[in-house]
This record gives structure tokens, sequence and C-alpha cells, in this order.
């Protein structure tokens, strides 16, 4: 071979793996950042949303438990409840040794299509993920495009903070993961004090505006932004809740049926 040939041959070459590293990293940057939140229960109709958010026809789903203690009775009742659906159902415990975990909790999540954590302690569940390195998998599996989703605290974690009854006598702020900016407030007309305290705490600068959700009233975001708001009766409805001249304001969210 000439040193011309060699030359330009050695070039395009190269130009090739230039632009299919490229590719790739373009590929990566095009994976949508999806989180799904709920101000109360994950029922069959929210998980068929759910599912939807996919794009997958049969997806694995993983169930983090974390929030409720890893309880045995809520993990019955997601497989009860997946044996109706066209999903591959997964749990990932967190009360775990090493002899009855010999996986790292990466290898399981970041195989997912979905994650779906449930209501509970907030804070405890918090706590758990950052002393076992889960909130960086967490992060890791949002910004591959799995879609992270929950309840209540399943709905909190993913804020900067929220109000909850994660602490003994009254409802407090907790922070969250902070992967969507604000606050968080759910079952915001189920629970007597839950609205006026949220309304107040954000007014007086205790917790940051943000959002907040009747039962079944579901909040779909794409990255940081609001895409959707979803909810199964004309009942429950979602708020954004703002500060405007120093005093609160919240604004009921148009909404469609699901």
């Amino acid at each position: 071979m000439r040193r011309r040939d060699f030359i330009r041959n050695a070039t395009v070459a190269t130009v090739g793996i230039s632009i299919a590293g490229n590719v790739e990293l373009f590929a990566q940057k095009l994976e949508i950042r999806k989180i799904f939140l709920t101000g109360g229960g994950y029922d069959l109709k929210t998980i068929k949303h759910l599912i939807s958010l996919t794009g997958k026809e049969n997806p694995k789903i993983c169930f983090l438990p974390t929030p409720m203690g890893d309880s045995e009775a809520y993990i019955n009742k997601w497989f009860e409840i997946a044996k109706e659906l066209p999903v591959q159902p997964y749990v990932q415990k967190v009360f775990v040794t090493s002899a009855e975990q010999k996986t790292p909790f990466e290898d399981t999540l970041l195989q997912m299509d979905a994650i779906l954590v449930t209501g509970g302690n907030t804070l405890n569940a918090l706590a758990l993920w950052k002393a076992q390195g889960i909130d960086i998998v967490l992060k890791k599996a949002w910004e591959k495009g799995i879609v992270l989703s929950g309840p209540s605290a399943g709905a909190i974690c993913w804020f900067e903070e929220g109000l909850s009854d994660s602490r003994p006598e009254n409802y407090t702020a907790v922070k969250g993961l902070g992967f969507l900016k604000g606050s968080n407030c759910p079952h915001y007309h189920t629970e007597a004090e839950r609205r006026s305290l949220y309304l107040k705490m954000v007014e007086e600068g205790r917790l940051l505006p943000g959002y907040a959700c009747d039962e079944t009233a579901g909040l779909y975001f794409e990255g940081t932004q609001l895409r959707r708001v979803i909810t199964q009766n004309t009942t429950d409805k979602a708020y954004k809740v703002t500060i405007s001249k120093g005093k609160v304001v919240e604004t009921a969210l148009e909404s469609e049926l699901i």
C-alpha cells in the first residue's frame, strides 16, 4: 500500500470511529428522564399508566418497598397486582445481608424499565438509600431513561423536599433526592391537616413552592418539566403551589382522566 493511501484510509477509519462515538453519545443524551408520581395509591389503573410510559409491551418493573421497611405484605400485594398486568415483576429489598444479596443493587435496578417506590416513611427510606448508595443508583436509573414512580413517600422522594409524616407527632419537612425542583405534598385533601399546613409552610418559607396531589391525581415529568397531569376522577386534583408578593397561591392544574 502506498503511503498516501495508507494515510487516507487511516484518516477515514479515524473519522468513522469519531462519528460512531459521537452518535453513541448523542443517543445517550436522547434518553428521556421520566418520573411519574401520584398522591396516594398504586392500583391497576395507575400501574397500567406507568406501563405505558415505559414504551414496552412487557416491561420489567422493580418494586422498591424501602419506605415500608420491605414489608412482606406489600411485596405480596405487588405480586398479586402484577398477575393481572403485562409486566415482569421484580422486588428489591434493602434490609438484606451479604448472605441474602449476592449482587450489587445496581445490577438489578439498572436492568429495569421502571422502578416503583412504595408509600411509607420517606425519611427512613432516604437514610437507608444513602447508606447503601442506592440514591446514586436511582440517579443513574433516571439518567438512563428508566421510569421512576411512586405514591406518597414514593412521590416526595424525587423532589428537593416534601411534607411528610415520617417523624413522630407532627408533619414536618423532609429532604428528598432533588431530581425534581421544589417540594411535594401527597394526600392533599385526604388527611385533614395536610393542605393547610403545606400552604402555611410554603408561605412562611419553611418549604419550597411545589406540587400537591390528591390520592389518584398524578404528575408526569420529562426531565424537570411537568408534561402531563392525570386523575382517575373529577374530584381528585393536582395543584401547583407558588408564592406571589409574599403570599401563597394555590392553582388547580388541568388534568385528564385515565
